[in-house]
């Protein structure tokens, strides 16, 4: 796969998939390859076979270790001491950090894009690794033979206790925020490909990048079509671009497949006004 259109055409296969058939790590190198199309993708996938190969090599030689702890040390050894990842301290916002074939080019990478490679790692043995509905700051959990450890991909995969991710919490979203049950749930695969993708919409829209932010929004579609604030957000931005049919077609989609009454009534009325200026 190296050009735009193989790219679209497994991210289209992505969105008709049940989550739990998605593999989650060449998503998201095809979600790469729309910003550099012509790069082949047999390095890289060759690349997280090494890390799942290397992961299982060390996981093998922690004799001292069990249970979760053991699985959580052959991940931080190979991610972190055998192949150099890290967070992107330096250059957070730097949009390479979400491109994962960058954070594979540069060993950097945002916490989702890192969180990417772990859950590649540890599925590929089998293991229990889950992303977490966390906000603000993508966090990992492995289970094992009723252990548990939650774990930080951007800080060199460092456990994170519950007054941790309290804090954590507070410092991203408010002090006023207080953990709760979601934030252990498991994210879907389809929603850490979101996440992921987010990160570069939010970026481009701070740069007022109104037609890259578009962009943005159509490629999360090929891989959840059936999302309603997707559609409206991709509505929105064609308005504002003053592509107004496909404002419409947008906001269609957006009223045929929303199940809120409040969202449908909010879009039938947009849709209104944008036929009154189209006539």
């Amino acid at each position: 796969m190296t050009t735009r259109a193989e790219a679209e055409a497994l991210l289209h296969i992505v969105g008709g998939s049940a989550d739990t058939g998605i593999d989650i790590a060449d998503a998201a190198l095809a979600l790469a390859v729309l910003d550099r199309p012509g790069v082949r993708l047999d390095r890289y996938r060759h690349h997280l076979g090494q890390i799942a190969a290397a992961t299982a090599e060390v996981f093998a030689g922690l004799e001292g270790l069990s249970g979760v702890r053991r699985r959580h040390a052959a991940l931080t050894q190979t991610i972190v001491g055998r192949f150099a990842y890290r967070g992107d301290q330096r250059t957070y916002d730097d949009l390479q950090n979400a491109n994962l074939m960058r954070v594979i080019d540069r060993q950097r990478g945002l916490p989702i894009a890192l969180g990417i490679l772990y859950l590649h790692a540890g599925r590929a043995q089998g293991w229990a690794v889950d992303g977490l509905n966390f906000p603000g700051h993508f966090l990992l959990r492995l289970e094992a033979a009723g252990g548990r450890i939650v774990f930080d991909p951007f800080n060199d995969g460092q456990p994170v206790d519950p007054a941790g991710m309290r804090a954590l919490l507070k410092a991203t979203t408010g002090v006023g925020a207080e953990l709760t049950p979601e934030h252990y749930a498991a994210a879907s695969n389809r929603d850490i490909l979101l996440r992921l993708q987010n990160n570069i919409k939010t970026r481009v829209l701070r740069a007022e990048q109104t037609a890259d932010a578009l962009k943005v929004i159509e490629s999360m579609l090929m891989f959840a079509p059936d999302r309603p604030s997707l559609w409206y957000e991709a509505g929105l931005m064609h308005s504002h671009l003053g592509n107004l049919r496909g404002a419409l077609l947008a906001f269609d989609q957006c009223h045929d497949i929303a199940a809120d009454p409040r969202l449908r009534n909010e879009v039938t009325r947009i849709m209104q006004s944008i036929r009154s200026r189209l006539n």
